[in-house]
């Protein structure tokens, strides 16, 4: 990480100097903010935190408990959510804390005896290395505590509002403040208060149950639950043997999917109980834990399970259901007003705990919205920005939806029932980039570009994450991973891929003429920085270059646009200058073309456009349009 640029820092570099709403911020929560996040799961945690980095804005999150989460439900972490929390700052401390999946076990029954199990596959994780990131097994109130640490130290010393519960909003267009919400008071000496604030943004993160929902008229459509399932973080002795391996175990009474905790000890169960009936009216959800208890011995015959300690359990019907819009814009009135009120996770989509989805892809719709929201109060982009959250993630959810569907059929059903014996162990390897989170691409509109130029960049597709790959730092000689030095500071980025010509001194080629467009051009985006700002605040531009580092002359041939002068002092920041690795090339690895490419990366990591060298008129108009925002005091 970088930091000295404003001065000498003898401290905790992670903490960043409080400004701008940070600066003697209120406790209370105020009766006017710019953001109001309802819910403090996931998906309010990573928009919060993301809001935070914006001195600015001022953000408030409120939540219904009177304090943190002690025991998370959700605990699976796909590389894609790791990949996010290198974004912000902590994927290296909670990779040290989490149990790391490497392999799947599947068991079925023996055919030479169908009443036992036996292990019948075992494939690796991640066979086709899809990130330099692992997949994490961590209780979700972890992952809540480590967004709340990026809140806290940021420059808005941004907490949680515990003790506040939502009511109702209310929404005029015509108001400075336009959203006037409705909480009561759950904990403290006045519990049971009723109050009203008022916010220009409301995000409501508050679950399947959500009431924002059911404000702005959202209801969730899909199938009824039929199948129903006893989970349990479990303490346990027992001689089945891989109790500490990812399993997923089907038997004649039924399945088990075995996730091993971190600590090396604790393990969660997701125990088959059967189909429910049309006229059960919730009774298998009084299903006890000695019940549980009974079901998981009796499916994993001839092993046993005795469980000393439960820290928690709890029955859920499997149902698949999204909602139709993320946000308040009713589709009659698409194109004529933007959004004020938006749904993120639970709240616009539910499906089952057994793929692992849930907090990930939930976190990816706060990580969508967050800098958009931030952009468009700011006055960096115009409000339809916003209208590009729902479009984009709704398509997200319903595409996880039809993936669960299959993946949780394959696990409640019954061996015999299916194609082939290794059907379940199939799928799991043939999907493995799907769970990963890895198969989202955005399509083309407001913030993604056609792909027309995609063969300069096979490997950055355009609409889907960028892919990092090693590289080495021009100034120091260090390898690094070119993705890891992207915050989540809201910045776009733009990886210039240099052409095969070695860079030199005052020599024309591609590279320099675009890097004088970039630093000149009243076209080019970067002319829309603020002019009291650093000149990469809002955009953040790189080079890699495809000679060795060596041969990479910083002090005379690259140009001044990939050196940037930053903070009061005007420092040179050396930090953006790469050169292909010597024993794994970027442009190989990624498909680049020798003759150079332009890659754009949006602020949470999704590629926008690949285009050539020479294409800043192309470059120019992709920016446009996000550029040309309203003021900030017109009421945004």
């Amino acid at each position: 990480m970088q930091f000295h640029h404003h001065g000498y820092v003898s401290g905790d570099p992670r903490i960043q100097e409080a400004a701008g709403t940070g600066i003697d911020r209120p406790e209370e929560l105020p009766d006017e903010m710019d953001v109001l996040i309802v819910g403090t799961g996931p998906a309010g945690m990573i928009t919060a935190a993301q809001l935070s980095q914006f001195p600015d804005i001022t953000t408030r999150i409120v939540e219904r408990r009177p304090g943190r989460l002690a025991i998370g439900q959700a605990d699976g972490i796909q590389a894609r959510s790791v990949e996010t929390f290198q974004a912000f700052g902590f994927a290296e401390q909670i990779i040290q804390e989490a149990y790391r999946i490497t392999e799947m076990c599947f068991w079925k029954p023996d055919p030479a005896d169908p009443s036992r199990i036996i292990r019948t596959a075992r494939p690796v994780d991640d066979e086709l290395g899809v990130s330099e990131f692992p997949h994490l097994i961590v209780n979700q109130a972890r992952v809540l505590d480590y967004f709340g640490d990026v809140m806290r130290t940021s420059p808005t010393r941004m907490t949680p509002d515990y003790g506040w519960e939502f009511v109702s909003l209310e929404v005029d267009d015509a108001a400075q403040h336009p959203v006037a919400v409705t909480l009561a008071r759950t904990a403290g000496p006045d519990e049971g208060a009723l109050r009203v604030v008022r916010a220009k943004y409301v995000v409501g993160c508050d679950g399947a149950r959500s009431r924002v929902r059911e404000q702005i008229g959202c209801t969730l459509a899909g199938d009824q639950a039929n199948h129903a399932w006893g989970v349990m973080d479990a303490l346990a002795v027992t001689d089945f043997p891989d109790i500490r391996t990812k399993c997923a175990i089907q038997s004649e009474a039924g399945s088990i999917l075995l996730i091993p905790r971190e600590g090396g000890y604790l393990f969660r169960m997701y125990v088959d109980l059967g189909e429910v009936a049309a006229d059960d009216h919730g009774a298998v959800r009084r299903t006890s834990l000695d019940q549980i208890i009974a079901q998981a011995n009796a499916i994993l015959h001839p092993y046993t399970l005795d469980v000393k300690d439960v820290a928690w359990h709890s029955v859920y019907e499997v149902g698949h259901r999204v909602t139709d819009r993320f946000d308040d814009v009713l589709p009659d009135d698409l194109g004529s007003r933007t959004p004020r009120v938006f749904i993120t996770g639970d709240a616009c989509h539910t499906h089952s705990a057994k793929a692992g989805q849930g907090m990930n892809v939930s976190m990816q719709d706060g990580f969508n919205l967050g800098w958009k929201l931030a952009h468009v109060l700011e006055g960096r982009s115009p409000a339809e920005l916003l209208s590009t959250y729902s479009a984009e993630r709704q398509v997200v959810a319903q595409n996880l939806i039809d993936f669960d569907k299959e993946w949780s059929a394959l696990m409640a059903a019954k061996p015999e029932d299916l194609p082939s014996p290794s059907e379940l162990e199939d799928f799991y390897v043939r999907t493995a980039e799907f769970p990963a989170g890895f198969m989202t691409e955005y399509t083309p509109s407001l913030i993604t570009a056609d792909s027309s130029h995609q063969a300069l960049a096979t490997g950055f597709p355009v609409g889907k994450r960028f892919r990092s790959a090693p590289v080495t730092r021009v100034c120091d000689g260090n390898p690094v991973h070119l993705g890891h030095h992207a915050r989540a500071d809201g910045r776009w980025r733009i990886y210039v891929f240099a052409d095969a010509a070695a860079p030199a001194a005052g020599e024309p080629g591609p590279v320099p003429a675009l890097a004088e467009w970039l630093t000149t051009s009243s076209s080019s985006p970067l002319a829309a920085t603020p002019a009291d700002a650093d000149p990469d605040a809002w955009f953040d531009v790189k080079v890699i270059y495809q000679q060795p580092h060596s041969e990479v002359d910083l002090g005379a041939a690259v140009p001044a646009a990939f050196l940037p002068r930053v903070g009061p002092f005007e420092l040179v920041d050396y930090e953006k200058v790469y050169a292909a690795a010597p024993a794994d090339d970027i442009f190989d690895a990624r498909g680049v073309s020798r003759d150079g490419a332009i890659v754009v990366v949006r602020p949470d990591q999704y590629v926008s456009a690949v285009l050539p060298l020479t294409a800043t008129d192309e470059l120019a108009t992709f920016f446009a349009p996000l550029l040309a925002a309203r003021p900030v005091s017109a009421g945004v």
